[in-house]
């Protein structure tokens, strides 16, 4: 099992431009997804790397599925590289909170740490917690 995701202290408060050399729709999916990990303060800029394999990835799929519907063929090679693509991204996702298990372990987290520090809880066993 994997370990909660939790808020970073160094975490980034501000999310960088999406790289220049990005594919377009690689740039379109940091913009999409910048704003929710800077929200939950899990990317700092040693994260920034994985980040941008993730939107590559991502950004590739989209690349791969336009070079098929404009063939009109069904390109086996293409087809096997969108396939990995698709697991690359989905690992990187889970990674980094943007998948719905993984944002379930973001929350999980960040309730726990309020409920050690909620001074109302004071008929739970804490050495549990």
């Amino acid at each position: 099992m994997k370990p909660a995701i939790s808020r970073d202290g160094n975490a980034l408060a501000k999310a960088p431009a999406a790289p220049k050399h990005l594919s377009t729709y690689a740039r379109a999916e940091w913009k999409r997804i910048m704003p929710g990990l800077i929200d939950r303060g899990i990317i700092t800029r040693g994260d920034l790397g994985g980040v941008e394999d993730y939107c590559r990835a991502r950004g590739l799929v989209r690349e791969i599925e336009d070079a098929l519907r404009s063939s009109g063929e069904i390109d086996m090679k293409l087809c096997r590289l969108q396939d990995k693509a698709m697991q690359t991204a989905r690992q990187l996702a889970a990674e980094y909170g943007l998948s719905p298990v993984s944002r379930a372990r973001v929350g999980s987290a960040a309730a726990e740490e309020d409920d050690n520090n909620n001074p109302m809880m004071i008929g739970r066993n804490r050495a549990h917690g």
